[in-house]
């Protein structure tokens, strides 16, 4: 029997939720490397990354690297009231703040957001994925909004999921409106999607 969304990104959270914090500090290096090792990766000067939350991958060993490599961070910050997602620069050590979901944001009052078509790769936390490509998120649409140029044109950026290998499913309900991964990162490979 097939699982609803809900009930499959439930089940999901609680798989990732549960992984110890030596399983999760093991994948967060493994999949660091993994995305190292990606050609696409020299060549990326503005990456959008995220701050963990809920069991999700922490990116703060890429975040060191990637300040020490002079590559620019961006991390998304949600309209208060409406639902859309934009992207701001962060510096190491610059003032966080909870959103309306409670999940840490850079500071951006007075400041303009970076164009999500700029971007050169994003990495994005995932609740689920299958092998086509497809992701499950919390189920705010964020990414999807932000991205939907991506629907119409194959155009930077590169998008990557970020998850741990047990996050992996058969099969995922597809939306029209969902915008396909290109790179999948776990703690034991790299899933490059062959596009039909």
């Amino acid at each position: 029997m097939l699982l609803s969304k809900s009930a499959l990104r439930s089940q999901l959270r609680q798989a990732r939720r549960a992984l110890s914090e030596g399983a999760q500090a093991r994948a967060s290096r493994n999949i660091a490397k993994a995305l190292f090792a990606l050609p696409e990766f020299e060549h990326s000067k503005n990456i959008a990354a995220y701050l963990a939350n809920d069991g999700e991958v922490s990116c703060s060993d890429l975040l060191n690297q990637f300040r020490l490599l002079r590559q620019v961070i961006y991390l998304p910050v949600i309209h208060p009231q409406k639902p859309q997602m934009s992207f701001y620069g962060y510096q190491m050590g610059q003032g966080l703040f909870p959103n309306r979901f409670g999940i840490e944001e850079p500071a951006h009052k007075r400041r303009a957001a970076f164009s999500a078509e700029n971007l050169d790769m994003v990495l994005m936390p995932l609740v689920g994925f299958d092998r086509q490509g497809n992701r499950l998120g919390m189920g705010g649409g964020f990414y999807d909004r932000c991205f939907s140029f991506k629907k119409q044109r194959n155009t930077p950026p590169l998008m990557i999921g970020i998850a741990h290998s047990i996050q992996e499913v058969n099969s995922l309900p597809t939306e029209p409106w969902d915008v396909p991964l290109d790179i999948i990162l776990t703690e034991r490979e790299t899933i490059r999607i062959q596009r039909r």
